[in-house]
């Protein structure tokens, strides 16, 4: 059975470096993981988004506001800016934002705009924020003060 569609906004995440970290300290990594799990899933709840599921040392959420999106991003890369909300290991996260229409089908998302969003977060480095062209459109002019955008 399908869902009806809706524009979603897909934030995905990703650890930069993890996989060095899991090699060089994996009883640390370990729980600076469960607490990035943690850390997630709070500021996307507290932002209105549902994360779908996580994605190895990633998650990938969804927002029907695009605004709620950027500002969870926003939250995420502020709480794991402090090595000690995750045992001491400084977490590098790459955020990618993407708006679009896609199919929902078994409390999962499928289609271009979610493969696009993925594609975003790839292209970003640790600590930063990508959003798409779809994302900046909707946001530009409602984002709050201490958050910009800036033309890559």
């Amino acid at each position: 059975m399908h869902e009806p569609s809706a524009v979603t906004t897909y934030l995905f995440t990703d650890i930069e470096g993890s996989t060095g970290h899991w090699e060089r300290e994996p009883e640390r990594m370990s729980v600076a993981l469960a607490s990035h799990d943690a850390i997630a899933q709070a500021r996307v709840t507290a932002h209105r988004g549902t994360v779908v599921k996580t994605t190895g040392d990633g998650i990938h959420a969804v927002f029907d506001e695009p605004l709620d999106a950027v500002c969870a991003a926003v939250a995420l890369q502020v709480a794991f800016a402090d090595a000690n909300a995750t045992n001491g290991i400084a977490l590098r996260v790459r955020c990618g934002l993407h708006a679009g229409v896609d199919t929902r089908r078994d409390n999962d998302f499928f289609g271009n705009a979610v493969n696009r969003a993925a594609r975003v977060m790839t292209a970003a480095h640790g600590g930063q924020i990508l959003v798409s062209q779809a994302v900046a459109a909707l946001v530009a002019d409602r984002l709050p003060k201490d958050i910009a955008l800036l033309d890559l």
